[in-house]
């Protein structure tokens, strides 16, 4: 895997260029490490070659990282029906959430035709939904990578502006 570094990555940027959300918040203070995104980025790698894809061929693997540090990773199933099919970050969750953790701190998230990723799988709006119902939206990180050497980081809160959450039936 070459040189492991822990030098943290800023949110919203890669290799020192400026994501294409940059600038719609402030970025946090708080980061993940280099490190550990490619760590989750090789799990999402692992999870993305078993799933489920015989209509799209559009393999998608996900690793969820818990607080407690540990990673559950998903999958994307289709179905003939199209409906009941599920996203790769909604079963990681999924797995997560039945096996009684309810706090997160990252996921990654890779995919692509044919399991070759050629840009970058972000999370669909109901991904996106399930997130904000378990994480903090400026403290939950999503890793969006084509491999372990590229990927862009954002904040929820940077994918998922305003979003509807538990907060909001306070």
């Amino acid at each position: 895997m070459g040189e492991e570094t822990t030098k943290n990555v800023p949110v919203c940027q890669k290799k020192g260029e400026l994501a294409p959300f940059a600038g719609a918040l402030p970025p946090s203070r708080d980061t993940i490490s280099d490190l550990l995104c490619r760590e989750l980025i090789a799990a999402a790698e692992k999870a993305m070659s078993r799933a489920y894809a015989p209509y799209s061929n559009f393999f998608v693997g996900a690793a969820l990282l818990a607080t407690g540090k540990k990673v559950f990773t998903g999958c994307n199933i289709e179905n003939a029906a199209f409906t009941p099919g599920i996203c790769a970050e909604r079963a990681a969750f999924a797995k997560a959430v039945s096996e009684g953790e309810r706090e997160f701190t990252a996921i990654a998230v890779i995919g692509g035709k044919n399991g070759i990723p050629k840009d970058y799988t972000a999370p669909c709006g109901v991904c996106r939904q399930v997130m904000a119902e378990f994480c903090d939206p400026q403290k939950f990180y999503i890793i969006l990578a084509r491999s372990q050497d590229d990927y862009w980081l954002y904040r929820l809160d940077e994918l998922f502006p305003m979003g509807f959450s538990p907060k909001n039936l306070s």
